[in-house]
């Protein structure tokens, strides 16, 4: 029987609750299909922070370096300022256990939940591949003047060819699984690039941002040819906000940098139904992976038994997916993909017809 050990970190706010109906759906599943999960729990978040003023202890990176993957709810403390458990936590673990991809599927499963116009689950169905390790996230950069009327803010983009090169071999490599034997689909309709069955967009800035994206295009100009199936676009970020919106039925894998990344994975949270399903994997291929739901701690909402814990779920999906057990993961979410069809009433908290830990129950029967 493969077992797997996972350290958790619940998080704040409603974090613990939604952790929770992913770990009773992972158990349901793990029984099914004759794996063992093994939960190791840590209390990193804003209550320790408070009782103890440590964010993130020295020794915690590399305990947690031992694991596989991590599950993490949220962070976000309405009692702590903004931006010390988000770097402390999120950022210190991405950066220090080399997550440089941050992984965001983005699947619409019922037309309702859809705020475009006549769009249903067979338009909007991509993957966006984020560079999660430098851009303008890497903290360069500083004050002069601070606090006078003359003060200059500088916040710089690093952009590395190793950590563009390794971003996007794996944005590659998955566009080639992605669509492997699939007629192509792309922005460019009318192409039919005969033999391609795979599309990989870059995201980017190339007419403005004319360093990092100089780079990035290069980069990517000189990996496609090593994909022969893969068929490669480019476009603005902009135009590629307006596509999400016009037609996100162009789009397979998208591949882009921290920043853009971002942004765009916002809005394609928001046509796939919203941040109650949208989940996300920080990768590091050959090390510790971190998954998580999209939504954020939701505080307003702690203990009330409304917050939608699909995301979550869904981030328990990609994990186990992430450490073998694919057909696990896939039957995760087709159970969530069943509820929401069958039971779930809208996506929104407070909302969905049930409660948190009825979701749960019902997803988890549905296996």
């Amino acid at each position: 029987m493969n077992s797997y050990d996972i350290a958790v970190i619940g998080g704040d706010g409603t974090g613990p609750e939604v952790t929770k109906e992913a770990l009773k759906v992972s158990e349901a599943i793990a029984a099914k299909s004759g794996f063992k999960l093994n939960w190791h729990h840590f209390d990193f978040g804003g209550d320790r922070y408070l009782k103890t003023g440590e964010v993130l202890p020295d020794s915690a990176v590399d305990e947690l370096r031992k694991f596989k993957a991590i599950y993490l709810g949220a962070v976000g403390h309405p009692q702590v300022k903004p931006g010390i458990l988000e770097k402390g936590i999120l950022l210190r673990l991405r950066f220090e256990l080399e997550q440089f991809i941050n992984l965001r599927p983005v699947k619409l499963f019922r037309s309702q939940d859809c705020p475009l116009k006549d769009k249903g689950p067979e338009h909007v169905d991509f993957i966006v591949v984020r560079e999660n390790n430098e851009g303008l996230y890497a903290g360069a950069g500083g004050y002069l003047f601070k606090g006078t009327p003359h003060e200059v803010a500088i916040q710089e983009s690093v952009n590395t060819r190793r950590g563009v090169d390794r971003c996007l071999k794996y944005a590659f490599e998955l566009a080639k699984k992605q669509r492997a034997g699939k007629p192509w689909k792309g922005l460019k309709p009318e192409d039919t690039s005969a033999g391609k069955t795979a599309q990989l967009t870059l995201c980017g800035k190339t007419n403005v941002l004319t360093y990092a994206f100089d780079l990035w295009f290069r980069a990517f100009q000189e990996t496609g040819p090593k994909y022969p199936t893969v068929k490669t676009e480019y476009a603005h970020v902009d135009a590629i906000c307006m596509w999400f919106v016009k037609n996100p039925e162009w789009f397979d894998v998208i591949v882009t940098d921290n920043m853009f990344g971002d942004i765009i994975t916002d809005l394609a949270a928001m046509i796939q139904g919203g941040l109650g399903v949208a989940a996300g994997g920080n990768i590091n291929p050959e090390g510790t992976s971190m998954f998580e739901p999209m939504g954020g701690s939701a505080p307003k909402y702690t203990g009330l038994n409304v917050i939608n814990p699909l995301a979550a779920i869904n981030a328990a999906a990609m994990m186990l997916d992430f450490l073998g057990e694919a057909k696990a993961g896939a039957a995760i979410e087709n159970a969530v993909i069943k509820i929401i069809n069958t039971k779930i009433q809208s996506l929104a908290a407070g909302k969905m017809g049930y409660g948190t830990r009825e979701v749960g129950d019902l997803v988890a029967a549905a296996l």
